[in-house]
């Protein structure tokens, strides 16, 4: 049996204020005896006060107005979601409305600024960052951007997207680890399929395999007719395996258009597009195809943490602002003020490292495509950093 405390409880003044008045009528009708002066302890004032330590600030740039607003609030909501699981109270964020527009991201960041942010996460889009960049730069604040264009990283701006050069990396890796050689590649002669192209040519090279066959083609041209110029390129001896910078209705024409061209079907790979497109096994060639996409594992814990504390499943890119707001936390507790490099953690996609050139690295994991639609696992995210990543 526990022992009583000696000691009552100790009341607010309040509380003996409340007593004093209910006893005032018991008193009038009791006979009155000269009562002690009672001396009330006395209050603290403000300045007696211990003041509460500063946080530090995170500015979070935003698209709370204009075209993007819902996933800006999405955004916001996942950014709060890795403060409070991170559970500390020295940080504090301030949601800046970039208004969708990069001239309302650096007039976002110049506002944070003033009111004591000393790192960034966000904003969205490629304009929006380099108008923010410009601004934080001049006051050494990092900058974890939501955008995929590496164009963009360094100089204290890290791209927290996932890079097209990343994605043929990880596919080109992926295919000569299932014994392909001849590599080819067929993608829209964008900004998108040009730097595809440079991470299939440069991871092709690393891995010692002949240069692949790459053909970029007009964005809105006739995408099988340029499948069958890029069988044509390869010559008798065909492709072992073809990346596809398209998606949907296109990269089923394009597939069934070079397992016709070509002397044997070469197994087809993807990029992150094919990712929520159930409609590609509709396409017999690309069944069995191949495509990165978040770790399964991690993204199914965010989804699930997200849903139970704002009653709704995230989208995509919510993952892309829980991290750059985890890190960017981080790093306003550093002594230097930048984000810790070099340091694998677990993000709402799976593994993710920033590398000191201004990119995120992440694990990317391989799926296949599947007559049923569900695309299946085949290789899981392999962790940034380790040896053979």
């Amino acid at each position: 049996m526990p022992v009583p405390s000696c000691s009552a409880p100790r009341r607010p003044l309040r509380h003996w204020l409340a007593v004093a008045l209910l006893l005032l009528p018991m008193a009038a009708c009791a006979p009155q005896a000269p009562s002690p002066v009672v001396v009330l302890p006395a209050q603290p004032s403000a300045a007696a006060l211990p003041a509460e330590p500063p946080r530090s600030r995170v500015g979070l740039l935003l698209p709370l107005s204009g075209s993007n607003r819902p996933l800006g609030q999405a955004m916001l909501n996942a950014a709060q979601l890795a403060l409070f699981e991170q559970g500390d109270p020295g940080v504090e964020f301030l949601p800046r409305d970039t208004a969708s527009t990069a001239a309302g991201a650096g007039e976002a960041a110049r506002v944070a600024l003033a009111e004591g942010a000393r790192a960034f996460a966000g904003p969205l889009t490629l304009g929006e960052t380099s108008a923010a960049a410009a601004v934080a730069k001049g006051a050494g604040a990092p900058v974890l951007a939501f955008t995929s264009d590496a164009s963009q990283a360094g100089g204290g701006v890290w791209v927290m997207g996932v890079t097209p050069g990343e994605q043929a990396e990880r596919m080109a890796a992926a295919a000569a680890g299932a014994g392909a050689r001849r590599l080819g590649l067929l993608a829209p002669d964008d900004e998108f399929g040009r730097r595809l192209a440079a991470g299939f040519r440069a991871r092709a090279s690393a891995l010692g395999l002949p240069a692949p066959v790459v053909l970029l083609h007009p964005r809105l041209g006739d995408v099988a007719q340029a499948a069958r110029e890029l069988a044509a390129q390869a010559g008798p001896e065909g492709l072992d395996a073809v990346l596809l910078g398209q998606g949907g209705e296109r990269a089923r024409q394009a597939a069934a258009a070079l397992a016709t061209a070509l002397p044997s079907r070469p197994r087809f790979l993807g990029t992150t597009l094919w990712a929520q497109d159930a409609t590609l096994s509709q396409e017999p060639a690309l069944q069995g195809a191949l495509f990165p996409g978040p770790d399964p594992q991690a993204r199914a814990a965010f989804d699930s943490r997200y849903q139970a504390a704002f009653g709704e499943r995230p989208p995509r890119l919510a993952g892309v602002a829980y991290d750059a707001a985890a890190l960017a936390a981080r790093a306003v507790r550093e002594p230097g003020g930048n984000p810790p490099l070099g340091q694998p953690m677990l993000g709402a996609d799976g593994p993710i490292l920033l590398a000191p050139g201004g990119l995120a690295q992440r694990g990317l994991a391989i799926f296949s495509v599947e007559p049923t639609g569900e695309p299946v696992l085949v290789e899981p995210a392999p962790v940034p950093g380790l040896p053979g990543t």
